[in-house]
């Protein structure tokens, strides 16, 4: 017997194979797009309609945004089942704080806080959303508050969020901040003033932001559902979007 050692093709084939993983992950991504604008005495929050998993269509009408009371509305996008958990906890909330104030209002800013504590508190198992909030501030101003998944938050002219975000956003950027927008006639020379939109703009501006999303996103489409508020309450509209 020779002093080589003659391997076993089996042992071999077994030892050279890759080890096999198990894991549990709890999280999807329903698709779906969401924004938000101020204006100088209303806000807006949209969304549309479509949840998907991947590649398949789940329901054609998912609603993403959520009037909570108190002049306030939510969107929470990114997994519909935490996205649904968080906003009945924060109306829970709400509802709450009238019982223990005697019915007294929640300012915007005490929600965004709230919302901060309840996203803080789930920060090692967090929601699996991206969160806007938007409403009137103490002086009847438009606000909008944007959320991480942890509870950092800033309030803001405008934000998109979810699937098409990066193809909403630097459209925001462009026609609610007027980033790079100049003066005709000056060669680029005198930025464009900032100012104010009108309701009827900005509803336009949200259309025409979703219209274009729904030609590029498969995630994003079906319906468009708008919250509009304003010191007399919350309003909703709703437009149809492409269905392929």
């Amino acid at each position: 017997m020779s002093g080589t050692l003659v391997s076993d093709p089996a042992y071999t084939q077994t030892a050279a194979a890759p080890p096999i993983q198990y894991q549990f992950y709890p999280y999807t991504d329903n698709g779906g797009t969401v924004l938000g604008i101020a204006g100088e005495d209303f806000a807006v929050l949209a969304g549309d309609t479509r949840h998907t998993t991947d590649y398949s269509i789940n329901s054609r009408y998912e609603s993403k945004v959520f009037d909570c009371g108190d002049n306030i509305v939510i969107t929470a996008n990114g997994f519909a089942a935490d996205s649904e958990a968080l906003a009945k906890r924060f109306k829970n909330s709400v509802k709450w704080y009238h019982f223990d104030h005697n019915d007294k209002k929640l300012s915007l800013s005490s929600a965004a806080r709230n919302i901060q504590h309840l996203l803080y508190g789930k920060r090692f198992f967090p929601y699996y959303v991206q969160t806007v909030i938007a409403g009137l501030d103490d002086e009847g101003r438009g606000a909008v508050y944007s959320f991480d998944p942890v509870g950092s938050y800033e309030r803001e002219q405008c934000r998109a969020g979810g699937a098409a975000a990066s193809l909403i956003m630097p459209f925001l950027d462009n026609q609610v901040n007027f980033r790079n927008q100049y003066e005709p006639g000056s060669n680029g020379r005198v930025k464009r003033p900032l100012k104010f939109l009108s309701v009827d703009e900005v509803i336009r501006l949200v259309r025409d932001a979703f219209t274009s999303a729904t030609e590029r996103h498969i995630q994003v489409g079906d319906g468009l559902e708008i919250l509009i508020v304003t010191k007399d309450g919350v309003t909703k509209q709703f437009y149809e979007l492409k269905r392929d």
